[in-house]
């Protein structure tokens, strides 16, 4: 009888903690180049998340036209879909981007203006793009991110990431989106040690120019990171779009990033 007491309150411990469905998609050069037809293959593809972090959108001409109308897809297939993009990063001009999130209004309720971190805008080119949400009474912060390319050493923008948390103390921040540096790279070292851990090891992200003996992913580049005190992780996966196209070229119209998905439980 005591067993079974037991079991009861913890199933119904974990029915009262929220969990929420997040995609993350680098969507390189998400703008005016992608026709309706890879809209509605981009819309299909994340329909099912309650939000979607997106990096890559274009800052000049038909990057935020491209959100709108990625939107727009998505409330013809029956959700209600809201969506907030970011102001141009103040990175240099040629490699200045947006960022944006996409939610289900039904699901998730975004909590004042989403914002680009700007204390660090000179560390970093691409100053990450936050934004809190509510679902089911509990808040997270997500905190998008693009890195600089592996060749111009990502970790001297990431090391700065140290600092967010004591920044806003009172924020579950959820690190999310492009990294361009493995998770077991040192300068993670210190999120860490403040109870942060990734959700995907090993896991390669981006997509070669062409598949080799069946082998089509290069990198270990996109990831989330949040802190084991504050979210479990029900279930994670990436999703690999590429699989419905006949060769890497016809999918990297899409993009050279594949999605990285997680469901979180917050405490």
């Amino acid at each position: 009888m005591k067993t079974k007491l037991l079991l009861l309150i913890g199933i119904l411990s974990l029915s009262l903690n929220a969990q929420i469905k997040t995609l993350s998609w680098n969507l390189e050069n998400f703008g005016k180049s992608k026709s309706d037809a890879t809209i509605a293959f981009i819309a299909t593809t994340v329909k099912d998340y309650d939000i979607v972090a997106l990096q890559e959108v274009v800052a000049g001409r038909g990057g935020a036209q491209a959100v709108a109308r990625l939107a727009d897809e998505l409330n013809r297939k029956g959700a209600k879909w809201d969506y907030t993009i970011s102001d141009p990063t103040s990175g240099s001009a040629n490699k200045s981007e947006r960022y944006a999130y996409l939610w289900q209004t039904a699901r998730v309720t975004k909590v004042g203006k989403a914002w680009l971190e700007k204390k660090y805008s000179t560390e970093i080119d691409r100053e990450p793009y936050l934004a809190t949400f509510v679902y089911e009474g509990k808040q997270l912060t997500l905190v998008n991110f693009h890195a600089i390319t592996k060749s111009k050493q990502p970790e001297t923008e990431i090391k700065y990431f140290r600092y967010l948390p004591v920044e806003y103390p009172n924020l579950n921040l959820v690190f999310l989106g492009d990294f361009n540096c493995p998770q077991s790279h040192s300068v993670f070292g210190p999120l860490r040690n403040m109870g942060y851990q990734s959700v995907f090891k090993k896991q390669k992200t981006s997509l070669k120019r062409e598949c080799k003996q069946e082998q089509c992913l290069a990198s270990e580049f996109d990831n989330l990171w949040y802190h084991r005190m504050k979210v479990t992780i029900v279930k994670s996966m990436v999703l690999p779009f590429y699989t419905f196209f006949s060769d890497l070229k016809s999918a990297r119209v899409i993009s050279d990033h594949i999605p990285i998905t997680a469901e979180l439980q917050l405490h």
